[in-house]
């Protein structure tokens, strides 16, 4: 059995993984470790919560501190890119975690917080920072902050990163960065599209997969529920008065939409808080860390600002609507089901939803199971039955007469559904979060 110990890593870091208990590495680090560590440009792609952070923060430790080199004032030797502000803050305080026995400055910047401060940090230099596009570039333009002496770029999250919301300021970094660089990208789900964009800036990469792309988490147990839209709400509340759902995680696709979802919860007396690109960071901070202590029992969110939320003890995940890209619920399922625990996604759909429902199904080769409705709960009018082709027991043979009664209880019948001149369109992209 591989252990960290087997990778001489400097005394500090095999230190530290000591004192945090880590003895074995999780199969991504196993792979990208030996890599990542032998300078060469790496593409890792594995579930979330397998580990990836470990993967490239214990070699950039390891080269930083083994070179000897002093960081220069205003610059940095290894630059981490992250989505999100909680992402990069969680980064942040891996990279403290794993090198507290060293002598390596770390800092992080971000939007949504004061510039004065960070330029103030940042005059000193830093060994290793952690940044989100935009506020980067922001203390670039001011000249608090040059790239010229980076020695590796991280991109966290890659396919979000490359995604058409943060591949224009990518753009703009990378040539403000040395060629001669190691570059790690890792990711959760890397479709073949973003795949092509990563080749052109790693040089000659590597590239791990520990699992098959974008497959769900298997200790997840997946449904949906079919509702029309408008009735969505109601069915929200109506799952939420199930006490079995503890600790719960809501995914709206707009910033608006995730605000009037936490309208709706507190009218019917559910405590929730909502976090996205339009909320202040303290506000995304206090809603996080209410989240998190339980004070807080229903958190909605942006996919985007949904990106480093690491909670333990997340029950259910509920797409109150499905995402228009279906590796995003690969993303969004995976906040449940962590640190060894069992987990509950379910998707509310409806009928303008079937075409993001069939392209999850294709993307994760997996049919999702149809749940019945809350026991007296109606809607009208009533959806369609299940996207696919003929009823759902003819095309999922392992539901059969089960999902028969699901949609009986829809009150729709079996038939084929009638398919649109031109097919459905699906809107281009997401709003940021």
């Amino acid at each position: 059995m591989t252990t960290f110990a087997d990778f001489a890593l400097l005394a500090p870091l095999q230190k530290a993984l000591n004192a945090e208990g880590y003895t074995t590495p999780t199969p991504i680090q196993v792979q990208a470790l030996p890599h990542a560590l032998a300078g060469r440009d790496l593409l890792g792609i594995a579930q979330t919560g397998t580990g990836k952070t470990a993967a490239f923060a214990l070699p950039i430790l390891h080269r930083l501190g083994k070179s000897g080199v002093t960081r220069k004032p205003r610059s940095c030797r290894a630059l981490i890119l992250s989505p999100t502000r909680e992402l990069a803050s969680q980064i942040a305080d891996s990279f403290r975690t794993y090198g507290k026995f060293m002598h390596l400055s770390i800092d992080v910047i971000f939007g949504g917080v004061p510039t004065a401060q960070q330029i103030k940090r940042l005059a000193g230099g830093a060994d290793i920072l952690v940044a989100t596009p935009g506020r980067l570039l922001d203390l670039v333009g001011q000249r608090a902050l040059s790239l010229r002496d980076i020695e590796i770029l991280v991109l966290d999250e890659a396919d979000q990163m490359l995604d058409l919301g943060f591949i224009v300021p990518l753009k703009r970094i990378v040539p403000m960065l040395p060629k001669v660089r190691q570059s790690l990208f890792f990711s959760a789900t890397m479709p073949q599209s973003i795949a092509g964009l990563a080749d052109t800036f790693l040089t000659n990469p590597v590239k791990v997969a520990v699992t098959p792309v974008a497959t769900t988490v298997e200790r997840v147990t997946q449904g949906v529920m079919f509702a029309p839209q408008a009735a969505k709400p109601a069915l929200l509340q109506a799952v939420l008065d199930d006490p079995v759902v503890e600790r719960v995680l809501v995914f709206a696709r707009t910033k608006r939409g995730a605000d009037k979802v936490v309208q709706h919860l507190d009218h019917g007396g559910i405590e929730a808080a909502a976090i996205h690109g339009n909320k202040s960071q303290a506000q995304r901070t206090k809603a996080l860390t209410a989240f998190r202590s339980g004070a807080c029992r229903v958190l909605v969110a942006t996919d985007i600002a949904a990106r480093g939320i690491d909670v333990e003890g997340v029950t259910h995940v509920i797409n109150f609507e499905l995402p228009n890209v279906a590796e995003s619920y690969v993303h969004r399922i995976g906040r449940t089901a962590r640190a060894g625990a069992t987990g509950i996604a379910i998707a509310f759909c409806a009928n303008d939803e079937y075409t993001y429902l069939r392209d999850i199904e294709k993307l994760t080769r997996l049919p999702i199971p149809v749940l019945a409705l809350p026991e007296g709960f109606k809607v009208t009018p009533a959806p369609h039955p299940h996207p696919h082709a003929g009823c759902p027991g003819e095309r999922h043979g392992e539901h059969g007469n089960k999902d028969h009664r699901n949609n009986a209880k829809l009150g729709q019948p079996h038939r084929k559904r009638r398919r649109r001149a031109g097919g459905q369109g699906r809107p281009q992209g997401q709003n940021a979060a």
